[in-house]
């Protein structure tokens, strides 16, 4: 534990919001990870479409209406607007779901783009004082330039580090979302044929 505080202390005044956008990464990839894992079962959306291939349309809609899952919703309204148009209502209500779904990605995106940036700064910074030190003492103390240099690039790999271990799961989130609004797509497809084979009898 020291070690690591030691480290911090070396890569300088730039360590703090280094350290700050990691913390915010972590807590922003276990909110996500809760998120995902609570819409993980489809168990409600089957439940749905089987009420409706019964002819239970009511019962259906508030199952709908109780659930928190976006495609139960998504269901809901098709269900709600049935006549006329239900799909024209799953898609207004798929697009309303879609930043739900999307949430805190943009603040991942932003954190993977500025750690390594302000890891660079940190690196400037420590650079500018090894040259100073270099100024001051000249040639004749390598050891001061080359310690130097060594804690001014420990800001930048911090950075690059961060960087890394936000970009994995920003992508398995990104890839999620692609895959919720296709299976959204999907069920409201499905939907909308039982409904119109409900109208037939």
């Amino acid at each position: 534990m020291t070690q690591v505080i030691d480290i911090i202390v070396k890569g300088g005044i730039v360590m703090i919001p280094l350290l700050a956008c990691s913390l915010i990464s972590l807590a922003l990839t276990i909110e996500r990870i809760v998120f995902w894992s609570r819409l993980k079962s489809k168990q409600v959306i089957s439940e749905i479409l089987n009420l409706v291939n019964k002819g239970e349309l009511d019962k259906a809609l508030q199952l709908g209406r109780k659930s928190s899952q976006p495609i139960a919703r998504v269901l809901a309204a098709g269900l709600a607007h049935r006549n006329p148009a239900p799909a024209k209502a799953m898609e207004a209500a798929a697009q309303a779901q879609i930043p739900l779904l999307k949430n805190r990605l943009s603040a991942l995106d932003t954190i993977i783009t500025l750690a390594p940036l302000l890891g660079l700064l940190g690196t400037v910074v420590g650079m500018i004082g090894s040259f100073d030190i270099m100024s001051d003492a000249g040639m004749g103390q390598p050891h001061a330039v080359t310690g130097g240099v060594a804690e001014a690039l420990i800001a930048t790999a911090t950075g690059l580090l961060i960087a890394i271990l936000t970009l994995v799961p920003y992508n398995y989130f990104t890839t999620r979302v692609e895959k919720e609004m296709d299976a959204m797509e999907h069920f409201s497809s499905s939907l909308e044929l039982l409904l119109h084979e409900q109208g037939k009898h």
